[in-house]
């Protein structure tokens, strides 16, 4: 019996590495991995959370409201199988603060991108908004209404699972730790619960929009919670060394809301949707990579004829160079761990 055993785990073990090896070569064809490389480059960057009203009904009316934020500039590094980035806010100029007002923001956030799943912690507080009422046009140089006192609070964990990732590698296109070398795509899911909070000291809608909304529109607080999940498709072009990635998602989102009108207060369960859009663009070899990215999150949700629509966004630029590791650049970040 103890000889059946031996042969039986033999057999499961030698299929076990032949899987493992076939799924490694299959990867290898499609995709470069570096993993005796660390790399380093400048990056750009440019977060935003912003929110729109909109007629529930016909959903012709739209009214958006944008912080005023800074770009951001810094410096990133792959070093330990970890990606770092630290920027820090250019100053904006005078003319700008005086046509879209002042914001601040306080903007973290924790990314995860393996072969087979990308994760996002976050959160966001923004305070200062201007309106961009698209049936009013603003002269050139004019200032736009201002609300300096929307502040807006926003927090969550999300995921993506790339199904196809023997192929197919999302984070080729978007923190450079591979290289997709021929063409493919994969089907995604995504996943995410989200808590979203709006105050203001008065009603969000100017006076002279609210005849076009109704019922809910003078809200002057929203919170709601979402648990939302979004199927979709990524793709990635590759022309030689350079790709263009397009990534979509788009499925059903459960809200717990609240909202306050006046001394109304209502309490509200609905489902609407969620949406997850990724563009990427750029250069990436063995040496040198550089590209754009995009990347944003929304969230929409009904109530009485308002349609309100928070997003969370991010621009952003780079262009690096690989090194060789050497010496204790060659540990993992879980050596670390498994030390301490």
């Amino acid at each position: 019996m103890t000889g059946w055993k031996i042969l039986l785990f033999t057999y499961l073990l030698a299929t076990q590495l032949k899987a493992q090896e076939t799924y490694d070569s299959l990867r290898a064809y499609y995709i470069q991995e570096y993993t005796d490389r660390f790399m380093v480059w400048p990056v750009l960057k440019q977060r935003s959370l912003s929110f729109s009203v909109r007629d529930r009904r016909q959903l012709k009316q739209r009214i958006d409201f944008y912080p005023n934020t800074s770009f951001t500039l810094g410096v990133g590094a792959y070093l330990f199988e970890t990606v770092i980035e630290v920027t820090f806010a250019i100053p904006l100029d005078e003319k700008r603060k005086a046509i879209y007002g002042e914001s601040t923001a306080r903007d973290l956030q924790v990314n995860m991108l393996s072969k087979k799943f990308a994760g996002d912690i976050y959160y966001q507080k923004y305070s200062g908004f201007y309106i961009d009422d698209k049936r009013i046009s603003v002269p050139s140089g004019a200032p736009f209404t201002q609300r300096a006192d929307i502040v807006t609070r926003n927090f969550g964990i999300g995921g993506i699972y790339v199904f196809n990732n023997r192929k197919f590698s999302l984070r080729s296109a978007f923190n450079y730790v591979d290289r997709q070398v021929h063409s493919r795509g994969s089907f995604i899911i995504g996943a995410a619960i989200n808590s979203f909070k709006l105050t203001a000291d008065s009603v969000v809608l100017t006076p002279s929009a609210l005849p076009a909304f109704g019922e809910g529109s003078a809200f002057e607080l929203i919170r709601g919670t979402t648990l939302s999940i979004a199927p979709g498709y990524s793709y990635t072009l590759v022309w030689r060394k350079f790709f263009i990635n397009g990534t979509f998602a788009l499925g059903p989102a459960h809200h717990w809301i609240r909202y306050r009108e006046g001394n109304s207060v209502e309490d509200d369960i609905t489902i609407n949707t969620a949406s997850i859009v990724r563009l990427g663009l750029g250069y990436n070899s063995d040496r040198y990579f550089g590209g754009l990215g995009f990347s944003a999150q929304s969230r929409a949700v009904n109530f009485g004829d308002t349609r309100f629509i928070n997003t969370t966004s991010m621009f952003r630029a780079v262009v690096g160079y690989r090194f060789k590791e050497f010496g204790i650049l060659k540990k993992r970040a879980i050596d670390f761990i498994s030390r301490v």
